[in-house]
């Protein structure tokens, strides 16, 4: 137990420096630890490693490689997006502007244990940072606070966003016979959000369970279920109509329902897995505000073993964009009084219509589709193991239209890549 309370502590500690991360699914990563996300994020039904079942299906807890004995993963990702923004104008009294987000290396530390407690139970904890969007056009041509009606309305809105959620996951795990396991997870939030109007920290709560059911030794299915958990971010959304102002704002993270199936037609060499998620944006609370939809996640990996020591890992993951498109809207702005002809309401907030398609689609350009993945592992002892994969999520664009604050025609469009590292180490005893 001294030992378990020291991994403890670090856990802890880790937790406390971990830092911001970017959109995948939505804004939530597609997998935590280099097994699961060199496998497509796949794991529901067959983790292979202790922090991806704490993840990904608690249940699995008893099910895994990691049993009977203890597992503690230390993981890291280095995560590198790519952003970039294009306002367009026709020829007139203003021109097109496209700048590049700040590129930046985001440093995501991960890690997770599961120990054996008593006889068919076993305990699991985790933190790690699991969402994030944001970027960064400060001191670009988009970053422009006085480009409309002669220097008094900025080009956009969402010039700067940032979102960091990390997760601190305590989860229990039941073995009720040699084919049936349940689990549960508690799972804390720690969120920030900065819209260029200084950081907000705040806390949210929900739940996890789970089930995995041995169809035969080859082919277990299981199931999953994550609550919604909200954030009240404090004085965070500036008002269009009045910079000096400021409003809350709440983001949810939405519930979401999984289901995955694996299959080992040679046991200990060749593991296949298929997983499936429903994210459930449409009804969360802010994403509903921006018009996001429900997400269908597919998620396909493969591992090979040639050899005991060594694992071959590749996989597959696919997501609809939930960034919803719109064209034909109205952003220009009465000239007689000076106000929008169109107004959407954020939260008690009246946002124009332009201000507010600009914040949709140049501050939250949560819109990746296809990640392709690859990893390695090589088990040094019956002890160790180091881990390593690479994550490439394709270049996916968002393009719509309307009318600028001065009845322009204009087009908004951002693009998202993606690219990661992941390193991890397992210890067992």
């Amino acid at each position: 137990m001294k030992r378990v309370s020291r991994v403890f502590l670090v856990v802890l500690f880790l937790f406390s420096l971990a830092g911001v991360s970017f959109a995948t699914n939505g804004d939530n990563l597609i997998g935590i630890g280099p097994i699961a996300r060199s496998m497509g994020g796949v794991g529901i039904a067959d983790p292979q490693d202790a922090i991806s079942a704490v993840f990904a299906n608690p249940a699995a807890m008893c099910f895994g490689p990691y049993c009977p004995g203890t597992e503690v993963n230390f993981g890291g990702t280095l995560f590198m997006p790519s952003v970039s923004a294009h306002v367009g104008l026709p020829t007139g009294p203003h021109t097109s502007q496209s700048a590049d987000s700040d590129d930046k290396v985001y440093a995501i530390p991960a890690i997770g244990l599961s120990v054996p407690i008593a006889d068919r139970w076993r305990f699991g904890l985790a933190a790690y940072g699991v969402s994030g969007l944001g970027v960064d056009y400060r001191n670009t041509s988009i970053d422009q606070p006085g480009f409309y009606f002669g220097g008094n309305a900025p080009l956009v809105q969402g010039e700067y966003t940032q979102l960091q959620i990390m997760k601190f996951s305590p989860s229990i795990s039941y073995q009720v016979n040699n084919n049936l396991s349940l689990g549960l997870g508690v799972q804390i939030d720690y969120a920030n959000l900065d819209l260029r109007n200084g950081s907000s920290f705040n806390y949210a709560v929900g739940a996890q369970v789970g089930g995995i059911y041995k169809i035969s030794d080859g082919i277990r299915i299981g199931a999953t279920y994550v609550s919604p958990q909200e954030v009240d971010y404090n004085n965070v959304l500036r008002n269009p109509a009045n910079p000096q102002s400021s409003a809350n704002l709440k983001l949810e993270q939405p519930q979401q329902v999984g289901i995955g199936i694996s299959y080992e037609p040679m046991q200990d060499i060749l593991l296949l897995e298929v997983d499936g998620k429903w994210i459930n944006w449409a009804s969360a609370t802010g994403y509903n505000d921006f018009d996001w939809e429900d997400q269908w996640v597919l998620a396909i990996g493969a591992q090979y073993k040639p050899t005991k020591k060594i694992a071959l890992r590749v996989g597959y993951n696919y997501a609809n964009n939930p960034v919803r498109e719109h064209n034909g809207w109205n952003g220009a702005f009465n000239p007689a009084t000076g106000a929008p002809f169109d107004i959407k309401t954020v939260q008690g907030l009246n946002f124009p219509r332009y201000y507010y398609e600009t914040f949709r689609i140049i501050g939250f350009p949560a819109i990746v589709k296809q990640h392709a993945t690859v990893g390695v592992g090589y088990e040094i002892s019956n002890r160790f193991a180091l881990n390593a994969g690479y994550t490439h999520a394709f270049k996916e664009t968002i393009t719509e239209s309307g009318t600028s604050p001065e009845g322009q025609p204009v087009t908004l469009s951002s693009s998202l890549s993606e690219n990661s590292l992941e390193f991890g180490l397992t210890w067992r005893f």
